[in-house]
């Protein structure tokens, strides 16, 4: 493996790849590497600032890109000609152009490409799947997602973040798609700036309620803070015919206090971090069986760019006031 860009993501996949017996770290990609690195990651034979050694190592088999999203399509396309197969954290890209070009390389080429959709492989988000896969929901009626941030980011990373729909929204909009097995035709947006006013220099809003309209009939609603004071606030529930399946927030503890004046119960874990620690470790597990053969891709490259037309048609939306309809693929 060859890691390219070792911000925050790229450690956490870093550590999670530690852990696998039959995946070695060859090479470690930043443009900020200096010696002092050398004594972060001993067990990395190889620390670059130029992306491209890694590519032209034939020893290397796969890269994962954890790069700024700006730079995803360019280093997609060159890793997909030097034949590596490709992890690629979300978003694909920002420009559409740039992002086409490199959805055409990687089916050229042939290789495997998965996009970090993490939440994908939370085990409570699995399970309803599993009840909507086994019947028990009965025809889909109703989605709704709750999903707060503890905190908004810093400005510096709000201006270059792409806007809340493409950074935290968008992995929502995955989830829409992916819980219910369904795609959507339009969405309608209600946003605003309610937590930081700073965020409106930056043309973005903190606060979303976004309506969908899927393509078999059945409704949804994602609901979007910048701000939860308790804690990371991450719900989905699946509404049918025949029943409801719902996955409560994950807490610090199970504990619930009773008392005469009441109960108390644990605060929501944190942050992204903390709760989907697992789910980050299970997407790479799936990834590699996916370079083995053992499946199919779980998250592919259409996955990702179906995400971005819902991030796209939402912006419109907001914009607009009105009920937008989602692009195609191409």
């Amino acid at each position: 493996m060859g890691i390219i860009g070792m911000g925050r993501i790229g450690n956490v996949h870093y550590q999670n790849l530690l852990t696998f017996s039959d995946v070695h770290v060859k090479t470690i990609c930043d443009i900020l590497v200096d010696n002092s690195w050398k004594e972060k990651y001993t067990r990395v034979p190889n620390l670059v600032k130029d992306y491209h050694h890694v590519l032209d190592d034939p020893m290397i088999d796969a890269v994962l890109i954890c790069t700024p999203t700006d730079l995803h399509p360019q280093i997609t396309i060159d890793a997909a000609r030097a034949g590596k197969d490709i992890f690629c954290e979300k978003p694909v890209g920002f420009e559409n152009k740039d992002i086409l070009e490199a959805y055409k390389v990687v089916n050229e080429t042939g290789v495997k490409f998965e996009v970090g959709f993490n939440r994908r492989f939370d085990k409570h988000f699995d399970k309803i799947v599993e009840h909507r896969d086994e019947g028990r929901i009965g025809e889909q009626q109703i989605l709704k997602i709750t999903s707060r941030d503890p905190e908004p980011p810093s400005l510096d990373y709000v201006e270059h973040s792409g806007g809340i729909f493409m950074d935290m929204t968008i992995h929502d909009f995955d989830m829409a798609r992916f819980i219910t097995g369904q795609e959507i035709d339009e969405v309608h947006v209600f946003g605003n700036v309610l937590i930081d006013d700073n965020i409106r220099k930056f043309k973005d809003i903190d606060t979303a309620v976004i309506s969908l309209k899927f393509t078999n009939g059945m409704l949804g609603v994602i609901d979007n803070s910048r701000k939860a004071v308790y804690g990371y606030d991450q719900r989905i529930e699946l509404f049918g015919s025949k029943g409801v399946a719902r996955a409560e927030n994950v807490l610090n503890s199970e504990t619930i206090f009773v008392g005469k004046d009441g109960s108390l119960s644990d605060t929501p874990m944190y942050f992204f971090l903390q709760r989907y620690k697992d789910a980050y470790a299970r997407e790479l597990k799936s990834f590699f069986g996916a370079i083995r053969g053992k499946h199919p891709v779980a998250c592919n490259f259409e996955d990702g760019i179906r995400a971005i037309r819902l991030a796209e048609a939402a912006k419109r939306s907001l914009l607009s006031g009105q009920a937008e309809k989602v692009a195609e693929v191409e």
